[in-house]
């Protein structure tokens, strides 16, 4: 038993099913976590992962790193989701994995160890859920929910991003019968600026205007109509501010969005939204910014966030967790469903040169703790200890 065990930990193969990452945040976070990856540190001798063409593409090419592309990954969710409940514990079996792991939080087949991942707050938020009404929308988010708290209960290992996430998902799953952990986002180091001067408002105009930023997907949980309403006040008061707004959107919440533009901004002459843009032009819309804002009410993270604060951009944050666990005090925060609060924040960092400075320089500083050899080095340190105690089980 003794040299079974030990070649095993010498020689990990780990699992990681991508089936149903295909974009956005879960893909960054799956490639930045390989980049990040030295698998000698522990004892890896291969990673097996199955994904999409798109999913697999974007991912780096390493010696060590087995890219496995069935034909039903390319093709609609049910195909995806057939193939994970019956085709996904005998591939990991067959390509000997000694754990499995499941960033996509949602997994019913019956290969054990496997470790899953929350990286989606809203089913497990019940105040959050009502703002979509009765509508397919909340009706597939309860199916989520029903789904990753089954996956979370059978699973060895959970991973949450917050203690703030771990708590709400808790909340709602009772404790499980697994260990759990908590392992931020990384961030990457494209974003980081030098230091940028902060200007009295007095320099600017409606020619050469002060433009606070938002980027975030346009949803009924991220408030973008709450902050077009307290820009508008302080256009009112007299100060030569735009708005800029970049992000794909829910159709629902652009039209209200839509709505409050076309009542406070008919000419479009200060709020711009620009949509989905490519990732890597954020870091042009970031250097462009005078001022970011940020007034979402559900996260389990907030990595554009943190990308806006190694940007040096100075924040106005929303006061709902976790953005005060991630952020700290790098912020002035508000009340993201009061624009008037959310105008009073602005305003205290428009009119302040020296506020915009410090918090610049504290936010830029509090993203120094995220990277992406940390949370590879945790996340991967989770699975073999995982795979460990399984080997010492069988």
């Amino acid at each position: 038993m003794y040299v079974r065990y030990a070649r095993k930990l010498n020689h990990l193969i780990i699992g990681i099913d991508a089936a149903n990452l295909r974009r956005g945040g879960g893909v960054t976070h799956l490639v930045e976590l390989l980049r990040a990856l030295r698998p000698e540190d522990f004892g890896i001798e291969r990673v097996v992962v199955w994904g999409g063409r798109e999913t697999l593409a974007a991912i780096d090419d390493r010696f060590w790193i087995d890219k496995r592309n069935p034909p039903a990954l390319n093709k609609s969710i049910l195909h995806r989701s057939f193939w994970q409940r019956y085709r996904l514990s005998r591939a990991a079996r067959e390509a000997e994995c000694d754990a499995l792991f499941v960033p996509g939080g949602t997994y019913s087949g019956n290969f054990k160890p496997v470790v899953t991942m929350s990286q989606n707050l809203l089913p497990f938020d019940f105040n959050e859920l009502r703002r979509y009404g009765w509508s397919l929308f909340s009706l597939k988010l309860l199916i989520l929910r029903l789904a990753q708290s089954r996956s979370f209960q059978k699973s060895e290992g959970v991973i949450f991003l917050t203690q703030h996430a771990r708590d709400v998902v808790l909340g709602v799953t009772g404790a499980l019968r697994g260990e759990t952990c908590i392992i931020p986002h990384g961030l990457s180091r494209r974003f980081e600026k030098p230091s940028k001067v902060q200007l009295s408002i007095e320099n600017y105009d409606e020619l050469h205007p002060f433009r606070i930023l938002y980027v975030s997907i346009i949803d009924q949980y991220k408030h973008q109509w709450h902050v077009v309403q307290a820009v508008a006040y302080l256009r009112k008061q007299g100060l030569p501010i735009v708005l800029d707004l970049v992000g794909p959107a829910y159709r629902p919440a652009l039209n209200r969005l839509d709505e409050t533009v076309n009542i406070l901004d008919p000419d479009g002459s200060w709020v711009r939204y620009h949509g989905a843009i490519p990732y890597e032009n954020l870091v042009t819309m970031y250097a462009k910014a005078d001022l970011g804002v940020w007034a979402s009410t559900c996260e389990t993270f907030g990595l554009i966030l943190l990308e806006a604060m190694a940007s040096r951009l100075p924040m106005a944050c929303s006061k709902k967790q976790p953005t005060p666990e991630v952020v700290g005090s790098s912020a002035i925060y508000f009340d993201p469903e009061q624009p008037a609060d959310i105008a009073h924040a602005l305003r205290q960092l428009i009119e302040s040169p020296r506020l915009r400075t410090e918090l610049s320089q504290l936010g830029y500083q509090r993203t120094q703790n995220y990277s992406w050899q940390r949370c590879a080095v945790e996340t991967f340190q989770f699975l073999s200890s995982m795979a460990e105690k399984h080997t010492e089980l069988s």
